[in-house]
């Protein structure tokens, strides 16, 4: 019988690692960590905390020209990047030291550096090896750029939080929710933003309505956004970057972020030597609990490139616990269900959606019922701006499920939250209308619209 070290090695220190390491060491199990960078990962780091933080900056400058409506007087406000970014660094920092407490206090061995596997059981972390039963692989996604002529002069997403200096003309190339969100958040923080996009519409997979109209509101707000478009070569001038797009045009801009997608962060670790199984762009192949075509390898998160999401890590990671440890006492084990997953889009507006688009509803379910609404909210009576909200339900005529929600509005991943809570445990149509709305919100029409949109002719 082989004795190992640990009984589970995490390669990873995002929201999946840290989850699956913690919970797996307070059930007594021998539990090591590696990461190389901060802990938290992309979400804590360079994605969803961030991108949040300053989501709320940009909003502010909305709340300052809308305040004069309200009777407020309001000097002419002045942003300040580099307070932003101060207090940001400070509150991340504050983040990454609390996961490594909640990792010690756990009684996880953290071990700092690139890790590589070695074989089916040994991961070696600079000069060490380790060995262990299991290893679970979190080690997420990593942004994609182009080979185009000049692309060394673009960024990332990662590098957005610091800039130096702070850009006044900012051209974002892709269509995607970290493209849409950027665009959205430089627009309000006081960037000229120019979008291009070489699809027809932005958000590919999300409902058709909910794209057009997102898509209308960005540029009421002063998104330059040009569809069916794409950057043909950067080139560096003394006036900034001069960038070529496909049709000819040509811009010029302080700095370009690609924001095109992800790719699973499997670079130089070793596993194409164990042979294990990867799908597109070296996506991690896993089973139902998470198995990799190496049975004693796991992974789980944006490495196996099914659904980029935070609390989609979170969820299978508490799975792939239980699998491998057993569930709680009294507990049944836990299984990570992938349908009506809630998610919100921190454009501005924002965008919450949970369930089926139109289009994929008509395709499972034949039969469907459509209900929209599209608004001024009253805040926007006085305010003075023109945005409007968007709010739809799509439901299965068979069972009268409502298997689709999608809003377009102030807050929307809010609101939608509870609704993903309704629809989780069944709610109908006919449980959406018997619920009394709470006045005057935004919310209250989810469950008020009674008409259904007339089917097309």
């Amino acid at each position: 019988m082989p004795t190992f070290q640990f009984d589970l090695f995490v390669v990873g220190g995002g929201s999946g690692g840290v989850r699956a390491a913690r919970m797996a060491a307070q059930r007594g199990a021998r539990v090591a960590l590696a990461e190389a960078g901060a802990l938290g990962g992309t979400c804590v780091n360079v994605g969803c905390i961030p991108k949040k933080l300053y989501s709320y900056a940009a909003h502010y400058a909305e709340a300052f020209h809308e305040a004069a409506g309200f009777g407020w007087q309001v000097e002419p406000p002045r942003f300040d990047w580099n307070t932003l970014k101060a207090n940001r660094a400070i509150e991340i920092s504050r983040l990454n030291g609390i996961y490594q407490q909640l990792l010690t206090g756990a009684g996880v061995q953290l071990l700092t550096g690139w890790a590589t596997l070695v074989d089916a059981h040994t991961v070696q972390v600079g000069e060490q090896r380790y060995t262990a039963e299991h290893i679970l692989v979190a080690t997420g996604g990593t942004p994609t750029v182009p080979s185009i002529p000049g692309a060394e002069h673009a960024v990332v997403s990662d590098a957005m939080f610091d800039l130096e200096p702070f850009p006044q003309r900012l051209l974002v190339v892709g269509g995607g929710y970290i493209a849409c969100e950027f665009a959205s958040i430089f627009n309000g923080l006081g960037s000229k933003v120019t979008q291009v996009y070489r699809g027809e519409q932005v958000l590919r997979g999300f409902d058709d309505d909910v794209r057009s109209f997102l898509a209308q509101e960005v540029r009421k707000a002063g998104v330059d956004l040009r569809l069916q478009s794409d950057v043909a070569s950067i080139l560096r001038t003394a006036a900034g970057l001069e960038v070529r797009l496909s049709n000819g045009d040509t811009l010029t801009v302080d700095q370009v972020l690609y924001a095109i997608g992800r790719v699973p962060n499997v670079q130089g670790m070793g596993l194409e030597a164990l042979g294990l199984a990867q799908g597109k762009d070296g996506a991690i192949q896993v089973d139902r609990h998470y198995q990799t075509s190496v049975p004693s390898i796991y992974a789980l998160g944006d490495v196996t490139a099914r659904l980029q999401l935070t609390p989609v890590a979170l969820g299978e990671a508490m799975a792939l616990v239980d699998h491998l440890l057993g569930p709680k006492a009294g507990k049944a084990a836990r299984q990570m269900d992938y349908e009506l997953i809630p998610t919100a889009v921190f454009t501005h507006p924002n965008i919450g959606t949970v369930g089926l688009s139109e289009a994929a509803a008509r395709q499972q379910f034949g039969q469907v019922s459509i209900f929209r609404s599209e608004f001024k909210a009253l805040k926007h009576t006085l305010s003075g701006s023109t945005e409007r909200t968007l709010m739809k339900l799509v439901v299965d005529d068979a069972s009268d499920r409502v298997v689709g929600l999608h809003m377009v509005g102030a807050d929307a991943g809010e609101v939608v939250q509870g609704f993903a809570v309704a629809m989780k445990a069944g709610a109908t149509k006919a449980v959406f209308d018997s619920t009394i709305g709470i006045h005057p919100t935004m919310a209250e029409e989810f469950v008020t619209m009674r008409e259904p949109v007339p089917l097309p002719v």
